[in-house]
């Protein structure tokens, strides 16, 4: 029989994958000696077999819940529903991958109408008891019968004001009692049945909550956001509760061993008095900072800095902890290692390879790659800001300049940003539901909440600046509009944040890009040191270039050449020469082009120093080049001696059923040789000025798109070497250059071998790799993607994070067959795939010589490909 169940002193830290992260810590915490509140752990296997099973908790797996709940009732001295001393426990979700705010969790299960009383009476502190009976009922209805929340956060609001309580704390053990009444009242009104008393009911239904949580659209989005597998599941911690709202000697709070938001080596969190957990960071009261711990409890503080200590040490790295004090005693509900920012992530990586706790081989492997993103964004301009007009400040939750329209729901900022609005987020509060408006915006303001309420994890986590607890805030979320500082704010106003500082201002505030040094350096110098796979840049214009040369690439691995013809003093020629009726006048047209491409490439070659650039001949369709508009077309007519008719006429035939699979690519130097024969004597005779000029050598990397037979290649490539030998003879000099493909047909990848007899190299075009095999364009696919990550179809967009298992196997089989055929063949990737870290590790895998991606990705490539290379050794 499988073991579905483990008690927290029966596992370890390595189990991490069955137990998920949270138990495993737990059991690890357990063996440590630790003060751990006891429990047991439902597996991620349970979890799996609960969707495999039509969504049903087995009769097997409940024998063992309730057989770890008997040997928890015996080591507690408590009864699981005794009406006089109840055992009451906490139901949590745990992942193998920390997934903060995504998963439900629900407190004080155990409690009945008579519990309670008993409870009260045990306790000897009735005020307490109901407090955590209406807590329970408002969670279980919340997260268990998915009843929405704001029916009882009315209820309490109301009878607050009744009462004349500021806070919850402020209510008596009656005003609970009147609470509680009308929650269960509202519960019958809404699910048609009284509230669940049998605690054994209550917990088989908790656990089921918490394995179909795994699959709530908000964890949906956060694993395909962070490339987490849906297959994984998620284990269910049933721990035994400790409470910090006994009163005045209680508490509970959240605390990191470090700043995660800088990386200061210093304790850094959060707790309130009278408090559970999900007060401090729901953000419903005001939490104090950790050190004053210390003036009303110096024990508990001392113990607490010492385990804290003791967690990190032994683990290696900060630790995100959440406790509970109750009555003066010290209890650690969990540990793990915390989220934090990018700048905190590479200060805490280097203290701790300073510290001697880890190597520069451990930091590279603990630095998420993706979260490099956030250093490589603008700041505020130092002027712009001095002039900036402050209107408020309150927490800086997560680091960062942002200055978008504000929009005051999720659903608002995520469809504002997707027409490319900057968008900020306001907020009351924020809650897991939130989670795509949240990614979807520049920033995020909230009203309430503290430095580890949800917004700030969950921004910290993104990258995304944010600014918390703002009181001063009058906001009317129905309305749309909020008051701060004098100033009143609508829905499409302009506000900017600075998430470092606190501060808010008035306005669309003026950005300026980064500075890289200090730590990204060292990490970068790290990164380089332990990888094998080189990196290089997309790159069309030497601003691009430049740019990627700062952030460390090696090379141009693409430069797109129809960028450079929709200049103004350049479309006007090529539009010449698509409606030229001749091969004369088509040549008289490019000849015009030639000085411009030249100059393009002699620029690129300059900035580059030598390095490899690799130059992508002509390949979207013709049309995209003719005019729509109607005084264009008549000053293209004139300027050609022709009717506006013929004009249109010939725009008209050009217009294609398909693009993307019509006539573009190497078709168009198949059709139209003179085009190629401009664009190689453009790039060799650029090759052989800058070699003159400033003694740079370059060997020239021409690559011919969309190709999908041999013969083909060998066509456009015999004008190519026919030309560019041609220069070369000219300039009586001699030049290494060589002739490659872009691999970006499924048939090309299934010819490889032949192909390569023609080419040098190959680039995989993973962006249309990837529409051909799936058989939909990127730009239609968003109409449908959506529903395909609902309905567990798809995990990750495949434009965004190449697929492995299909268009991984063309790229692969297509590196076999081209090696085979050529052993030195250069192999590398050009899509944009090449800045998605797990890609990286893919390509590494697979043996490609070098990705190549967008500049402002190439740090992630770097340190991608230094993980992968640690993790798997070439």
């Amino acid at each position: 029989m499988a073991k579905w169940v483990y008690l927290f002193k029966e596992g370890k830290a390595e189990m991490k994958n069955l137990l998920g992260g949270k138990g495993a810590n737990l059991a690890e915490m357990t063996n440590l000696g630790l003060p751990i509140p006891q429990g047991f752990i439902v597996t991620t296997e349970a979890c799996t077999d609960y969707y495999k099973s039509g969504k049903t908790v087995t009769e097997e797996i409940k024998g063992q819940i309730f057989e770890a709940m008997a040997k928890l009732e015996e080591e507690q001295g408590k009864k699981f529903g005794d009406t006089e001393n109840p055992l009451l426990v906490s139901v949590r979700s745990g992942a193998r991958a920390s997934m903060p705010g995504m998963m439900d969790t629900i407190l004080n299960l155990g409690l009945n109408d008579v519990a309670v009383e008993g409870f009260a009476k045990k306790t000897g502190n009735p005020r307490f008891a109901y407090d955590s009976y209406r807590r329970f009922i408002q969670m279980f209805s919340d997260v268990v019968m998915e009843m929405s929340k704001t029916f009882f956060e009315g209820i309490l609001d109301e009878i607050k004001e009744e009462k004349g309580a500021q806070f919850d704390t402020d209510l008596t053990a009656d005003d609970l009692k009147e609470v509680i009444a009308k929650y269960k009242a509202i519960y019958k009104e809404k699910m048609g049945e009284e509230f669940p008393q049998d605690p054994k009911v209550q917990l088989i239904e908790a656990i089921t909550a918490v394995f179909r949580s795994w699959d709530n659209p908000r964890a949906i989005y956060y694993r395909r956001m962070n490339d987490i597998p849906g297959d994984w599941g998620t284990a269910v911690n049933i721990q035994t509760m400790v409470f910090g709202n006994m009163g005045d000697t209680s508490g509970t709070g959240v605390a990191f061993t470090r700043n995660p938001s800088t990386g200061e080596a210093k304790i850094y969190g959060e707790y309130l008095i009278n408090a559970q957990g999900e007060d401090v960071v729901a953000g419903i009261r005001t939490p104090l900072p950790i050190s004053k711990l210390e003036e009303d409890m110096p024990e508990c503080y001392a113990e607490f800095m010492a385990i804290a200590t003791k967690l990190e040490n032994h683990y290696r790295d900060m630790q995100d902890m959440e406790f509970t004090i109750e009555d003066k005693t010290l209890y650690f509900l969990q540990t793990r290692n915390g989220k934090r920012t990018a700048p905190a992530a590479l200060q805490i990586a280097c203290d701790l390879v300073d510290e001697g706790k880890i190597t520069p081989q451990e930091a590279i492997k603990r630095i998420e790659a993706k979260a490099l993103d956030q250093l490589l964004h603008p700041a505020f301009d130092v002027a712009a800001l001095k002039a900036g007009k402050v209107i408020g400040s309150a927490l800086p939750a997560s680091p960062g300049a942002a200055a978008g329209k504000v929009y005051f729901t999720a659903v608002d900022a995520k469809n504002a940003a997707e027409k490319g609005e900057r968008v900020i987020l306001v907020r009351l509060e924020t809650s897991p539901e939130d989670i795509e408006g949240m990614h979807a915006a520049e920033g995020i303001l909230t009203v309430r909440g503290g430095m580890t309420s949800h917004a700030a994890v969950v921004a910290r986590g993104m990258g995304t600046a944010c600014v918390s607890g703002c009181g001063a805030i009058n906001i009317n979320e129905e309305a749309k509009v909020f008051t701060l500082g004098g100033e009143t704010i609508v829905e499409g106003d302009y506000i900017s944040l600075d998430g470092s500082t606190g501060n808010i201002y008035l306005g669309d505030i003026k950005t300026v890009e980064a500075e890289i040094s200090g730590n990204f350096d060292r990490i970068m110098k790290w990164a380089d040191e332990f990888r094998s796979l080189k990196v290089r840049t997309n790159a069309d214009t030497p601003e691009d270039a430049a740019n990627a040369i700062k952030f460390g690439a090696e090379g141009i691995g693409l430069c797109r050449t129809e960028h450079m013809f929709f200049e103004a003093d350049r479309i006007p020629k090529i539009r010449k020469m698509i409606l030229s009726k001749t091969v004369e006048a088509r040549e008289e047209a490019l000849n015009e082009l030639i000085p411009f491409q030249r100059d393009d490439f002699k620029a690129l070659y300059e900035v580059m120093e030598g390095r490899p650039v690799t130059i992508r001949f002509l390949d979207p369709p013709l049309h995209e080049f003719v005019p729509t508009e109607e005084e264009d077309i008549i000053a293209l007519a004139k300027d050609m001696n022709l009717t506006v008719e013929e004009v249109k006429a010939t725009c008209e035939s050009l217009h294609e059923f398909n693009p993307m699979m019509g006539h573009r690519g190497c078709r168009l130097a198949v059709t139209y040789p003179e085009i190629a024969r401009m664009q190689t004597r453009a790039v060799m005779e650029a090759a052989i000025a800058v070699k003159n000029e400033k003694g740079i050598d370059v060997v020239p990397e021409i690559m011919i798109p969309l190709v999908g037979e041999k013969r083909e290649l060998k066509f456009v490539k015999d004008i190519v070497v026919e030309t560019a030998e041609a220069v070369l003879a000219e300039n009586n000099t001699e030049m290494v250059y060589h002739v490659g493909t872009m691999i970006e047909i499924p048939r090309a990848a299934l010819l490889a071998d032949e192909i390569a007899e023609e080419a040098e190299f190959f680039s995989f075009g993973t962006n249309d790799l990837t529409q051909m095999t799936f058989g939909f364009s990127r730009d239609d696919a968003g109409k449908f993607l959506e529903a395909y990550y609902t309905n567990k179809i798809y995990e990750s967009d495949p434009f965004a994070r190449l697929d492995q298992e299909g268009v991984g196997k063309l790229v692969q089989m297509a590196a076999e067959k081209g090696r085979a055929t050529r052993p030195d063949i250069k192999l590398g990737i050009c899509g944009e795939h090449g800045g998605d870290p797990s890609t990286v590790e893919f390509c590494h895998n697979i043996g490609l010589n070098y990705v190549s991606c967008s500049p402002f990705r190439v740090p992630i490539a770097r340190l991608a490909a230094a993980q992968a290379n640690l993790n798997n050794p070439r």
